[in-house]
């Protein structure tokens, strides 16, 4: 659907504030306190003086530059920095207990005051998820640019954060805006992708013309979900590009992106010949595919359910806007399903990836209020896996298949169309930009060095093709010359994990996974501060390690070994050094472990001192 077109204003969001339920993330937090007053690296304001570059433009990417996630690009001339997306990644599987990631702000926190604005491309969270932590350290007072869907929703996920995060200085842009930010004149172009609202990004800057092009894919058939401004695209060829930055997300992929238009014929054969209900579950951010089920349900006379929250706050969002229009009497709440055959239903539901509290998922548990599975159903996977959901999608299709439904996937069917550019988009899009380099983002780095191949195949002169780490800094002075330097900025890992952030580092991971790995044998033990003496039967609890009513002899065994080494240890020590004893029986204690199971649990021993 084609972006409105606005002059930039600043205003809050239309949609008006109401409660909403809080994310695990912020359910234990102290309202008032700030997250970020505790992590030493982050949070201490040292504004030493920042070093200025004159005549130079560096371009920095912050994250999204070896991994999909964490979307976020600095561009910095002498005295301005502005900044492109704040986005958050998801946590790996060997991050146990974190809730997402978001980018290291060191660089910028000196530096903040020559912040002249932030623009926000698109309205995901790998493009917005850091907004609630990282604006409060820069300046509130920093605005903040987006299209009118993309500024709601973030202003909505705000009411989430309202004890960490103040009220943001928003301003809207339309595709035909144009901004300045101090020595950068930006205008956008509006791009396809499977949230409405979304921008390539434009910037003149001293010494060359910056595109970068966000999150985007080709479709000139259908504009349900952004129009592809091809126009403006083509026009960008003759304005000498010293720079386009390209969406990577897809670039493993052959040929073209599906149109929502062939997505669109598919989804209506299915929604024709369900002859039970219809359960299609989905991302809540694929607003235009969702605009397709309810404009196809209404001409098959179906009703529709959504179910998930961030579904029907985005829906209601985007209705709101305009970007979504249908008869309100086709959407009907969950409880009234039962008035009416089976297969007049379709239901909208989140947790396609198999997300333990979603919809989906708590339906084939058995803990959704209202729906079970039904034989006669139909559950349709209109999204395709993302890396590391494998296992969780197939538990999910399982259960499904137990309980009778049928199963359709876009492997079966042309039924999903990712909202990234595939091979073939990423070389017309370098062809018609005609850049002067090429910059790789947003992928793993792998995702880079396969655009690159890319483009190679175009006959792009390999040595223009820059492949850069988190934190690499791109810098140029003009004469259309752009380097990749050396120098490097802080870009690892921030972790938000509960009250936290910042504040897991690696040594939290890995006890974190030696815990999971093999888990833990706690050694309680008293001892005479005189003598250095046990005094009683030293007690363990394990957990995660061995079952202590199977295991006798072994604790039998462990509990001499512990009398044994702390007393050993303890006979000419006075006064008794407890930290040296523990260490002692950390040490011959878990390799006593070890020889007897050829596992590595944790040992943690506490000493009481009497």
């Amino acid at each position: 659907m084609q972006t409105k077109e606005k002059t930039a204003v600043s205003r809050p969001s239309r949609i008006a504030p109401r409660p909403v339920s809080r994310t695990r993330t912020h359910q234990r937090r102290t309202p008032g306190a700030s997250a970020y007053s505790r992590i030493p690296e982050i949070a201490t304001d040292t504004e030493r003086p920042a070093t200025i570059t004159k005549g130079k433009l560096r371009v920095i990417p912050i994250g999204g530059m070896e991994e999909v996630g964490r979307n976020m690009t600095v561009l910095e001339y002498e005295n301005d920095i502005m900044i492109i997306d704040m986005g958050l990644q998801f946590p790996e599987e060997n991050m146990p207990g974190i809730d997402y990631i978001i980018p290291n702000i060191s660089y910028l926190v000196p530096r903040r005051k020559n912040i002249r604005g932030v623009i926000i491309t698109h309205a995901h969270y790998d493009h917005i998820g850091g907004i609630p932590h990282i604006m409060p350290r820069l300046g509130m007072d920093i605005p903040l640019f987006g299209t009118d869907i993309t500024l709601a929703i973030i202003q909505k996920r705000q009411e989430d954060y309202h004890d960490i995060s103040g009220k943001l200085k928003t301003r809207e842009i339309t595709n035909n805006t144009r901004v300045k930010l101090g020595v950068f004149e930006i205008t956008f172009f509006g791009v396809s992708h499977n949230v409405p609202g979304s921008v390539g990004v434009i910037i003149k800057t001293p010494v060359g013309i910056i595109v970068h092009t966000g999150d985007f894919k080709l479709d000139l058939k259908s504009d349900i979900a952004g129009r592809t401004e091809i126009d403006k695209i083509k026009a960008l060829g003759d304005k000498h590009v010293l720079a386009l930055m390209s969406d990577s997300t897809n670039a493993r992929e052959p040929g073209h992106q599906f149109s929502e238009n062939e997505i669109k014929t598919e989804l209506e054969t299915i929604i024709a010949k369900a002859k039970g209900r219809l359960i299609i579950g989905t991302f809540a951010s694929l607003l235009g595919r969702l605009q397709q089920i309810i404009q196809l349900a209404e001409l098959h006379k179906k009703k529709v359910v959504i179910e998930g929250r961030s579904m029907r706050t985005n829906i209601e969002i985007a209705t709101q806007l305009g970007y979504m229009k249908y008869d309100k009497s086709t959407v009907i709440p969950v409880q009234e399903i039962k008035n009416y055959p089976p297969h007049k239903i379709i239901i909208l539901a989140t947790g396609a990836q198999g997300e333990s509290n979603a919809v989906l998922m708590r339906i084939v548990n058995k803990e959704h209020k209202f729906l079970r599975i039904q034989p006669s159903d139909t559950v349709v996977f209109s999204s395709s896996v993302i890396p590391g959901n494998e296992r969780s999608v197939q538990y999910l299709t399982d259960k499904l298949y137990r309980d009778g439904a049928e199963v359709i996937n876009y492997k079966m069917l042309d039924i999903h169309a990712g909202g990234h550019a595939k091979q073939e988009d990423l070389k017309l899009m370098i062809s018609l930009v005609k850049p002067l380099y090429l910059i790789p983002i947003e992928g793993n780095h792998s995702f880079l060095r396969i655009h690159a191949k890319i483009a190679r195949d175009i006959d792009f002169p390999s040595d223009r093709i820059l492949i850069a780490d988190n934190g690499q800094v791109f810098e140029t002075a003009g004469k259309n010359e752009l380097t990749l330097t050396n120098e490097r900025v802080p870009a690892n890992y921030v972790f938000v994990d509960g009250l936290g952030v910042g504040d897991v580092e690696e040594v939290v991971l890995r006890d974190r996974q030696m815990l999971a790995a093999d888990g833990m044998f706690v050694i309680i033990t008293v001892v005479d501060s005189q003598t250095g003496k046990v005094r009683g039967s030293p007690d363990i609890i394990s957990r995660g390690f061995v079952y202590l009513r199977e295991s006798k002899e072994l604790l039998h065994e462990a509990r001499g070994r512990i009398r044994r080494t702390i007393e050993d240890t303890t006979q000419k020590m006075h006064p008794l050094n407890l930290v040296y004893v523990k260490d002692k029986i950390r040490e011959q204690i878990g390799q006593f472990l070890f020889v007897k199971t050829q596992r590595r649990p944790m040992v943690l021993p506490v000493i009481i001192e009497v």
